[in-house]
């Protein structure tokens, strides 16, 4: 039986000092309703990060938006267990505010993006980011002076990358007049892959990719969906086949599937284990165009 681990996905390379498990994990679940205030079971919430590192998985996404700051104490919580800390990459996110259940406002404002990331610092109780995103490119404050102050704190040792999230491609190449940018962090799933062109630009730049919300499945599950049908054949759940095309569409394409159970934890990370034949991965990209 193979091994139930994250680093059956292969690896991608952040740097001379991070090379990561491309199977990853989301925090954003570790929350309440509407990604708002604490998760019911801390504890519990806590143990799922902890075990998530016993199956391999050594690149952590969270933002201080997600409670907010609720997903990041459980996650610096689990870390304090695993045993390969300094060995663990974590990508955060900055420039949304929170009014409430299910409400996300950006703000952009230089100031805000750098207290933003001096409290996640102290939450995570780490002394500099190692990814950190601009979570939406704030309309009200020009990208330079957004993505111009993720440089300054960058210049000053505080973040090792910058990333920017739910971005098309002129706008990806707006921000790399101001800086390095090594990450994107879309809306991207076998059901939804518009962002397909955002995926091989990022590729030709040497930018990982995250896809959120990478297990968008509803709609092409069933008894006779093409979804399940290849699932079936696989003998494995409609999930790990979703999280298997993310990992054969492109070799810079990073998984963050959230939850707060560990039967789907780990469920997920035997997605690692799925390899697609180029015929099913070609049946499955035809499903949203």
């Amino acid at each position: 039986m193979t091994e139930l681990n994250a680093a059956n996905a292969g690896t991608y390379k952040f740097d001379d000092q991070f090379v990561v498990n491309r199977l990853g994990y989301g925090t954003m679940q570790l929350t309440g309703n509407g990604t708002w205030g604490p998760y019911a079971d801390p504890a519990r919430a806590a143990d799922v990060v902890t075990h998530a590192t016993e199956l391999g998985i050594n690149f952590f996404d969270t933002a201080d938006s997600y409670g907010p700051w609720f997903a990041d104490r459980y996650l610096a919580e689990g870390l304090k267990g695993a045993a390969n800390r300094d060995q663990i990459f974590i990508s955060d996110k900055v420039g949304q505010t929170r009014q409430g259940p299910g409400i996300w406002t950006p703000h952009g404002e230089p100031n805000y993006l750098r207290q933003q990331v001096e409290v996640s610092m102290m939450t995570l109780g780490i002394d500099h980011e190692d990814l950190v995103f601009l979570h939406r490119i704030d309309s009200h404050f020009p990208v330079a002076e957004q993505v111009g102050e993720l440089k300054k704190m960058q210049d000053e040792g505080k973040i090792r990358h910058i990333g920017l999230s739910q971005v098309s491609v002129d706008q990806l190449k707006e921000a790399q007049k101001y800086a390095k940018i090594d990450a994107v962090e879309n809306l991207y799933n076998v059901s939804n892959h518009k962002d397909d062109d955002v995926v091989d630009y990022a590729q030709s730049q040497g930018m990982a990719f995250l896809p959120w919300f990478p297990l968008d499945t509803g709609r092409l599950i069933g008894a006779d969906s093409p979804l399940s049908t290849i699932a079936k054949k696989y003998g494995v759940s409609e999930a790990q086949i979703a999280l298997a095309w993310l990992l054969k569409r492109s070799p810079n394409i990073l998984p963050i599937p959230g939850t707060s159970s560990i039967q789907h934890l780990e469920d997920n990370v035997a997605a690692a284990n799925v390899k697609l034949s180029d015929e099913d991965f070609e049946a499955l990209s035809q499903l949203s165009k």
